[in-house]
């Protein structure tokens, strides 16, 4: 039985997410993987705030696994709807991991997208004088260690232009990631921690 993947991410954002979503989930089989993408549930529960919420739960409880995209959405970080549901499923157990189309550390992209940041203390600070995190790494510690402690990868590609709903689907990180699952899972790591916490929650 092939595993399943929840797919979030702000590509439901996209003009043409239905095709990004499509895409990806066409990828997901070609891996060897059975993708849900949230988009699909979307439609049956409306503009209903509170269904859409209960799908959506609803499929990351049936997935085995969580990829999310953290291309930097409307800020320097991760879309907060998608970084909410990396903690979801990574309370539940379940491997999580990321994806992004660029690889700036979180430090440098408050930098970029806020202007220079104040370094004559220890810690740098932004333009409002608060802390910004310093530990080299993607995003927010919480986003990174939740991936890492749970077992899972992080990989980071430049978009290519000209790519279906590029930069925002991240479609070559994302292909990066399913390929380091794969890996992962080729003698069977990913099956068999699946079947256990399927165990575990009947």
């Amino acid at each position: 039985m092939a595993l399943k993947i929840y797919l979030a991410g702000p590509d439901v954002f996209l003009r043409e997410a239905e095709s990004v979503g499509r895409k990806k989930l066409q990828m997901c089989q070609e891996f060897g993987f059975e993708g849900l993408f949230p988009l699909d549930k979307d439609k049956d529960v409306g503009r209903d705030a509170a269904g859409i919420f209960r799908a959506n739960c609803d499929l990351m409880r049936q997935a085995d696994i969580g990829l999310f995209n953290l291309t930097p959405f409307r800020g320097p970080s991760a879309d907060v709807g998608t970084v909410f549901e990396l903690g979801f499923m990574f309370a539940q157990g379940k491997p999580v991991n990321g994806y992004a189309n660029a690889a700036p550390t979180y430090l440098g992209r408050v930098a970029e997208v806020f202007g220079p940041l104040d370094e004559s203390d220890p810690s740098p600070r932004d333009r409002d004088g608060h802390t910004v995190e310093n530990f080299g790494l993607y995003d927010n510690l919480m986003i990174v260690r939740a991936i890492a402690d749970s077992g899972g990868v992080l990989t980071a590609v430049e978009a290519r232009d000209g790519s279906v709903g590029a930069p925002l689907a991240a479609l070559d990180a994302f292909r990066a990631c399913l390929a380091a699952l794969r890996e992962r899972n080729a003698g069977g790591a990913l099956e068999t921690a699946a079947s256990s916490r399927r165990k575990g929650a009947s």
